[in-house]
């Protein structure tokens, strides 16, 4: 395939024209990427199982990884599904559009493929102008997982994308840099609690406010992490990013808690003054401590989750690119805002 073509959109008032061009595309079976809110998403007609099967290819994306069918709005959603609960209605009131993913028994007409072959679709209404644009001009639900190479680092950039997948996707579209910066979080409504099956920047905090009084607990999942050493035998999973590595940039990472910071600087100095060094080029991630490495690259991350996590996958993606060998990353706090940025750190760290 010849390399992707980029057409650069307005984020805010995207260009009709060049809109419907990607919708055509959609609408005939293509690969168009395109910005969410979240992360760019690499997207396909959700309801054509051929267009579908295509992501899969370009990414190299195993089968028991389910894709997140995006719709315009809550009417959309609910036509890709046999039940709606009370609960879906709260919980699309509080968040969409925006960063939240719901799982609900899916409709006849969406293909076993989206799904994993599981009896379970995963739907959200992303809050990007020119995702919605793109939507509405396609008027069909569009299955879009991150445009990246299944494991790797999501991209919150189309430069993220034509580096990951440029030879593997015809069109895409850019909008600009993320503002959310890492995936939505997934809640399974398929039974009576409120599962969160990938935590995100919606926090287990928020569903409860926005389900209070319903009788619907929010609770984490506990049993779902694919541990995919053997891909072809993993099952299917309810939700995607459950890969036990996940994330991951090139370079090998290093997580560490701020009281293990003499820990970790005995380690460095140790691997970087081996005979045979397997470390090379080291990028540290660091909120509160300070690490003395000279010659190797300090980034200061910022101390709220919301900025934090706009930034995060741009610094590892810098890494990647200055041919970093270890990414060292201080461990962010243990408490519900930061769940989703300490579930994509461990992912990558696997």
């Amino acid at each position: 395939m010849a390399g992707a073509q980029v057409l650069t959109l307005d984020p805010n008032t995207p260009d009709p024209v060049v809109v419907e061009h990607a919708a055509v595309m959609i609408q005939r079976g293509g690969l168009v990427a395109f910005p969410t809110e979240t992360v760019y998403g690499l997207g396909a007609n959700a309801l054509d199982p051929v267009a579908v099967a295509a992501i899969y290819a370009a990414k190299g994306r195993p089968a028991w990884n389910p894709v997140i069918a995006h719709v315009p709005d809550m009417a959309a959603a609910r036509a890709l599904t046999r039940q709606w609960p009370e609960a879906a209605n709260r919980l699309a009131a509080a968040f969409w559009p925006g960063p939240l993913t719901m799982v609900l028994p899916k409709a006849p007409q969406v293909p076993d493929i989206a799904t994993a072959g599981l009896d379970a679709v995963a739907v959200r209404v992303p809050a990007h102008p020119v995702a919605l644009a793109l939507l509405r001009a396609a008027g069909v639900p569009i299955a879009a997982p991150s445009a990246n190479r299944f494991t790797q680092v999501s991209p919150t950039t189309a430069q993220h994308v034509l580096a990951s997948l440029g030879d593997r996707v015809g069109l895409i579209l850019d909008g600009g840099p993320s503002t959310v910066g890492i995936e939505s979080t997934v809640v399974d409504l398929t039974g009576p609690d409120a599962v969160i099956l990938r935590p995100g920047m919606v926090s287990a905090a928020d569903l409860e406010l926005a389900l209070r009084g319903t009788g619907v607990a929010v609770r984490h999942a506990t049993d779902t992490i694919a541990h995919n050493a053997d891909v072809d035998r993993t099952p299917a999973q309810r939700s995607p990013g459950m890969s036990d590595r996940h994330y991951a940039p090139r370079a090998d990472v290093w997580l560490f808690d701020p009281e293990q910071q003499s820990e970790i600087t005995t380690a460095l100095a140790e691997a970087l003054a081996a005979p045979n060094p397997a470390t090379g080029r080291v990028t540290a991630l660091l909120r509160t401590t300070t690490l003395a490495l000279p010659d190797h690259a300090i980034v200061r991350m910022p101390d709220d989750p919301a900025t934090y996590a706009r930034e995060l996958y741009a610094a590892l993606h810098v890494a990647d690119a200055a041919g970093a060998s270890l990414i060292v990353i201080e461990r962010p706090p243990a408490d519900d805002r930061w769940a989703g940025l300490r579930d994509r750190l461990a992912r990558a760290a696997r």
